[in-house]
């Protein structure tokens, strides 16, 4: 595999060849990654990316191409002497993947020297910021979408790498399937897709283009209708199908009324199990506005790619800990808590979350509810193996998270977190 070790800033080697010169870079380090807030409009966070970053971080080696990069920039030869034989050898913990976070849950705990530690900020940082912000978003649709199943869409609204990783990020938070076959082959998530517009404009009459379909795929497809008029173009799909049509997808118009008007027509055509496909930018709150419309399938493209108007999750990288000293930041504006902190979940005796807590510097005393989020990820620079960044479990994993916070926390409305942080002295 290629090296992801200039999958980083410049400023990280800054540090690292001053640590190396005056003897610092030795130093045990402990590192945190957590968001201060959540973003505005979310009442919590989704873990998503952890998989991906400790595949990431067994290829993040610097070799002579790496190397030879960093020495044309003028690093000097004691760092490059340093990086040729770089091994992360540290422990990684975490929350496992589709846990939900807070404010202030350490998400992920880096523990190493500072050398090896710091060169794994931009990456870590990279990666989460941006897989944890797609699930947060696809997991709010999937709420709002109350059991119908959604299609990730949006592999043609971003970079094309990052249409894979969100494609995995929306998949583990409830999204029956993507559009993204890199997304199938890496990552084993099922893929589905319907056609364009332009396969429909390709012949000669919409019913041609129907029938070219229905002759390559079967009558189970999905037959795109609005490409001149709706009801027409339904009418001459359950023509040319017949009743077992498997769906017609809409992507434009008032679609609460597109949907209710659809389906009257196609029961009247006798087409009573042909599916709804609903798409054209879709978001939470247009989900949650179709609620109570004919829908069988949402699919969702721009929005959730882009985190629907909250990107990045806003996490941050930072030093807590020198050789078991707290250590923290005391500006005004962005203050941190110094010292490695346990995290636990309290929870009522009938399962409802009540609190995020954090222990600094101490042990837990662990009622007979709570539970610890904390997973070992890496020992000694091996990763660790278990179900913390499987696919399969981190989804339903996230969907008991989700039962377990209060009615309110679900919201899509501004509001505070579901669950509040609380923080310990051990």
């Amino acid at each position: 595999m290629p090296s992801t070790a200039l999958l980083t800033d410049r400023y990280e080697l800054t540090m690292l060849a001053s640590a190396l010169r005056d003897g610092s870079a030795g130093r045990s380090c402990v590192f945190e990654v957590f968001a201060r807030r959540l973003p505005g409009g979310r009442r919590y966070g989704v873990v998503a990316g952890t998989g991906r970053l400790l595949d990431a971080l067994a290829d993040f080696r610097f070799g002579p191409a790496e190397l030879a990069e960093l020495a044309g920039s003028g690093l000097d030869e004691a760092t490059l002497a340093w990086l040729a034989d770089w091994r992360f050898t540290g422990d990684v913990d975490g929350y496992p993947e589709g846990e939900l976070f807070f404010p202030s849950s350490p998400v992920l705990t880096v523990t190493g020297t500072f050398g090896e530690a710091v060169l794994l900020e931009t990456l870590a940082l990279s990666v989460l910021n941006h897989d944890c912000a797609i699930a947060a978003a696809a997991a709010r649709m999937v709420t709002a979408a109350g059991g119908r199943p959604l299609i990730e869409m949006g592999s043609r609204r971003t970079h094309e790498e990052a249409a894979v990783a969100a494609a995995r990020a929306a998949y583990l938070a409830g999204f029956a399937s993507t559009s993204n076959l890199e997304a199938g082959r890496r990552y084993g998530v099922p893929t589905s897709g319907t056609a364009a517009h332009s396969f429909t404009l390709l012949h000669d009459s919409e019913a041609a283009a129907f029938r070219a379909q229905l002759d390559a795929l079967g009558t189970g497809t999905t037959l795109l209708v609005d490409t001149y008029d709706i009801a027409r173009g339904i009418r001459t799909a359950v023509e040319v199908a017949g009743p077992g049509l498997g769906a017609v997808r809409i992507d434009s118009g008032d679609l609460s009324v597109l949907a209710h008007d659809s389906r009257r027509l196609l029961d009247s055509l006798g087409a009573t199990g042909t599916r709804i496909v609903l798409s054209g930018d879709l978001d939470e709150y247009a989900i949650a506005g179709l609620a109570a419309a004919p829908v069988d399938v949402y699919g969702v493209g721009t929005s959730v790619v882009t985190g629907s108007g909250a990107p990045t999750a806003g996490m941050v990288y930072k030093l807590v800990e020198v050789e078991g000293r707290p250590v923290a930041k005391r500006s005004e504006h962005k203050a941190t808590q110094g010292g490695r902190k346990t995290a636990l979940r309290r929870h009522r005796e009938t399962g409802t979350a009540t609190e995020e807590v954090l222990v600094s510097r101490g042990e837990p005393g662990l009622g007979p509810h709570d539970r610890l989020l904390q997973v070992p990820l890496v020992r000694g620079g091996k990763r660790v193996e278990s179900d913390a960044t499987d696919l399969g479990a981190s989804r339903e994993r996230l969907a008991a998270a989700l039962r377990s916070v209060p009615w309110e926390g679900l919201k899509l409305s501004q509001g505070d977190p579901a669950l509040p942080t609380v923080l310990l002295e051990g």
